[in-house]
């Protein structure tokens, strides 16, 4: 699905990691951990696509990331959700028309869209917050709505990017759950956190694997974790 062939990342002369390789299958449940500035973010935004590896191959559902056109990462983009650390929105439209945007981007009929969406912002907790805007809402709201954002396009994968690093314990657990209702549906999860004790907890409900930036090198985590 999403795959990373010796790559290499190097941005302004620093050397951030080399030689990473690893797979994403259909269906997988991976968190991403290390240090901060080991590169967590800058290896999510290779996965799907935002930056180029300065050498080594990104393939993207058997698709070479070099050999795309602009219009082909646009395309590619739509079966990848992604759940940004600063969670930005439009501070001028609602909770519910944050989250429609990407369909309303992909030109798709919004009536037809509708019910679809009412369900998604049922599932994530915000019915009773759909008309409010950005500025009203919580740390943890936020990160619902944002995680709604990612996945109203259907997409194959979900990569999530410290989605929990401003949020209280309980409102963690409660996104953890989405994710692996996501999961069980047979969504490809990619979460960078650098919280072990999310890790411990998501492990007791969903087969994952860790990945460790360590040494600019991915590392697979051992059962310690």
């Amino acid at each position: 699905m999403i795959e990373l062939e010796n790559v290499a990342y190097s941005y302004g002369g620093a050397h951030l990691f080399g030689d990473v390789s690893f797979r994403l299958e259909p269906g997988s449940f991976h968190f991403l951990t290390g240090p901060s500035g080991a590169g967590k973010t800058t290896l999510l935004r290779l996965c799907y696509g935002a930056l180029q590896p300065t050498s080594g191959q990104v393939r993207f559902f058997e698709s070479d990331l070099g050999a795309m056109t602009r219009d082909d990462v646009a395309l590619m983009r739509r079966r990848i959700g992604v759940v940004h650390q600063d969670c930005q929105f439009l501070d001028h439209l609602s909770v519910a028309d944050n989250i429609a945007l990407p369909l309303v981007v992909a030109g798709r009929d919004m009536l037809v869209q509708v019910p679809n969406l009412k369900d998604l912002i049922g599932w994530v907790g915000l019915k009773h917050r759909d008309s409010a805007f950005p500025t009203e809402l919580s740390g943890g709201e936020r990160q619902r709505a944002a995680l709604a954002r990612a996945v109203i396009m259907s997409p194959d994968a979900i990569l999530a990017d410290e989605p929990t690093g401003n949020i209280d314990w309980d409102m963690s657990q409660r996104l953890l759950r989405l994710l692996i209702d996501l999961n069980r549906t047979g969504k490809t999860i990619l979460l960078a956190t650098h919280d072990l004790s999310l890790i411990r907890a998501a492990k007791a409900h969903v087969q994952a694997r860790v990945l460790r930036i360590a040494d600019r090198q991915i590392q697979l985590a051992g059962s310690d974790l």
